[in-house]
């Protein structure tokens, strides 16, 4: 009898396992094309600067993205497209950086393999030297030469591209700045 149940416990173990494997393990998507896209793309987590009045200078924007472990693929690229806002954002491509984490708990520095932007599309595109893997959050951090001059809504569209030669990017959200003119302070 003692055999005869353990067989049982062993049979449900392993018959267990063998079901929650194909759940917890995400393969790529390949499309039609060939190219490669994420199982389930990572998410728009949060976008943020600790600066928002109107023309100050030197500032970040951070971009915390979180890739799921069932995305399947690392994430390789990130583009971030401005959408909207009355004036287009410069910025200082040099000084873009990554990190592990978010920004109020920054891990490890990531090192990136290229910062190239596109002043006439007012897209900039971050590509990681190593591919962050499924599981992980990264933040990027964007350095403007300063904020617009205008205030305002000024709104950025994400995507992520997996690893690979031909990959297809995902629409991850939109990144949402307010910038508020300061206001003089009055004379008694």
């Amino acid at each position: 009898m003692k055999y005869v149940t353990n067989f049982f416990s062993t049979l449900f173990v392993v018959s267990t396992g063998l079901y929650l494997l194909p759940h917890s393990v995400a393969n790529a998507v390949t499309l039609s094309n060939g190219a490669i896209a994420f199982a389930q793309p990572p998410r728009l987590v949060s976008a943020s600067t600790p600066y928002t009045d109107t023309s100050f200078p030197n500032t970040t924007y951070y971009f915390t993205v979180e890739v799921p472990a069932t995305a399947g693929e690392p994430l390789q690229q990130v583009t971030f497209n401005q959408i909207q806002g009355t004036e287009d954002i410069e910025f200082n491509q040099k000084d873009t950086f990554a990190f592990e984490g978010t920004r109020n708990n920054q891990g490890s520095k990531l090192a990136l393999k290229a910062v190239k932007g596109d002043n006439k599309q007012q897209t900039i595109t971050v590509t990681f030297d190593t591919p962050v893997q499924p599981g992980k959050t990264v933040t990027i951090g964007l350095q403007t030469y300063r904020n617009p001059f205008y205030d305002g809504v000024y709104l950025f569209g994400v995507k992520a591209f997996p690893s690979g030669e031909q990959t297809a990017g995902q629409f991850l959200g939109i990144g949402r700045f307010q910038f508020y003119a300061p206001t003089a302070a009055t004379e008694n």
